[in-house]
């Protein structure tokens, strides 16, 4: 392994959303405070990205055009039960995919989109 002498390594971040302009620019942020985050822009890829990276967190977007973020995060859960999962969402279909998969048993916690960068830090912080 590498010489970290003693340090905290960065929690590694996957930020889901298909519309590459948020992907980038949250991940730019996350990395700009601390975090080790990367973009990803289908359901589908988060998933394949976070077998091979293992995130800490994800923060996904809900409504995307292959796999939705509620979707990417179960599948995600099956393999990382230990990922904090962070959905977030500017459309209304948002809550039946949510009551559908809390009906299922699986509970993720929801931010309405868009959120100011400083107010989805402070959130990642608790």
């Amino acid at each position: 392994m590498g010489g970290t002498s003693g340090l905290k390594p960065k929690p590694k971040v996957l930020v889901i959303d298909d519309e590459r302009v948020i992907a980038d620019t949250l991940a730019i942020i996350l990395n700009q405070h601390g975090y080790d985050a990367a973009p990803v822009y289908t359901g589908t890829d988060a998933v394949e990205r976070a077998r091979a990276v293992r995130p800490d967190l994800i923060i996904s977007d809900v409504i995307m055009p292959d796999m939705n973020g509620i979707e990417a995060a179960i599948h995600i859960r099956e393999f990382l039960p230990e990922c904090k999962i962070l959905l977030f969402s500017g459309q209304a279909a948002t809550a039946n995919l949510l009551e559908s998969a809390r009906a299922q048993g699986h509970e993720f916690e929801i931010v309405a989109k868009p959120i100011h960068p400083q107010d989805l830090l402070a959130k990642l912080k608790t």
